[in-house]
């Protein structure tokens, strides 16, 4: 595969701007404990984490968006929070983000909250609340109608599956016709107890892991690797499917074409949180700037090696990206 160039990143990059992406998804708050360890407790073999502060960020699907937004694109993002503290942070971190959120209220549903305490760069323990039951009909029809109205002014929709209760059988049999009539392509960041929800859409994004349960391939060589990627793109008639692959980079399999092994381009690595939502937004915000589905993945592994580089739920800005290919 021939290396993107600098101009044709900088073309690419510049038309960011003029793209809408409507997400949908499991909106997550995450929050992190940030402290340091001096001591081991006397109660139990366990450290001692002095706290120096605290910090919230929108995630899952909301860091979809966020990544979008980063990005340059516009994103719109449509899920279901609870009516509670976490649910009213989530819509002040995309406020402030300027992403246009477009979430429906559950009452009496916990908003997953992640819980993450943090000593000297390292996760020491993560704690989650949530629920995670499919929301009640009159909810998703609420998001139905959500989607009805976005969907005319994106270029692209990014399902974020978190498995926390949004994407059902029922709405993907309601999501994927509509974007087909209206030919909007789809990309999906799944998981595997939905890979089968998925059938038809434009590009699917799972890790390594996701991929091996998905297909029952254990992935140890390269040619699992070449059947895995195989198998996704078969059994669910996608266009293409991106399989992130940590250290080792991407592998891009596309219908019809040989598979691409794009190199990891993190230099550092200090933290994944949210590296596959990083991966998804840039996909998106790419191809809907009209990019090749080569030069798409391109930009969105060097997204995912600048979020990588960083502590906590991040995004890449435009700046970022083309900075990398310099």
């Amino acid at each position: 595969m021939r290396p993107l160039s600098l101009t044709r990143s900088r073309t690419l990059v510049a038309a960011f701007g003029s793209r809408k992406i409507l997400v949908l998804g499991d909106a997550m708050l995450d929050e992190f404990v940030w402290g340091h360890v001096a001591r081991v407790s006397p109660e139990a073999p366990v450290p001692v984490v002095e706290v120096t502060g605290e910090s919230f960020h929108a995630g899952g699907a909301a860091n979809v968006a966020a990544n979008v937004r980063a990005l340059g694109g516009r994103a719109i993002l449509v899920g279901i929070v609870g009516d509670d503290d976490a649910g009213g942070r989530i819509r002040a971190a995309l406020s402030a983000s300027g992403v246009e959120a477009r979430l429906t209220t559950e009452s009496g549903r916990r908003t997953t909250v992640k819980t993450r305490i943090v000593a000297h760069h390292q996760q020491i323990v993560r704690a989650d609340r949530e629920d995670t039951g499919e929301a009640p009909p009159q909810v998703v029809r609420a998001v139905e109608e959500s989607i009805r109205k976005a969907l005319p002014e994106c270029a692209a929709l990014i399902v974020s599956d978190y498995q926390k209760g949004v994407v059902s059988p029922a709405l993907m049999r309601f999501l994927l016709p509509l974007a087909r009539r209206r030919r909007v392509p789809v990309l999906v960041d799944p998981k595997v107890r939905h890979f089968s929800l998925f059938r038809g859409v434009r590009v699917i994004t799972p890790n390594q892991g996701e991929a091996e349960q998905a297909t029952g391939v254990p992935i140890r060589t390269e040619a699992d690797l070449l059947e895995a990627g195989r198998r996704i793109v078969s059994s669910l008639r996608c266009d293409a499917a991106l399989i992130t692959r940590g250290e080792h980079g991407m592998s891009l399999f596309e219908r019809g074409r040989r598979p691409v092994h794009i190199p990891t381009a993190a230099r550092e690595v200090f933290d994944v949180t949210g590296a596959g939502d990083t991966v998804v937004a840039t996909l998106s915000v790419a191809l809907a700037a009209g990019a090749s589905l080569r030069e798409a993945a391109t930009l969105a592994n060097h997204a995912a090696g600048i979020v990588v580089g960083k502590v906590g739920t991040a995004t890449a800005s435009a700046q970022e990206l083309l900075e990398s290919f310099e």
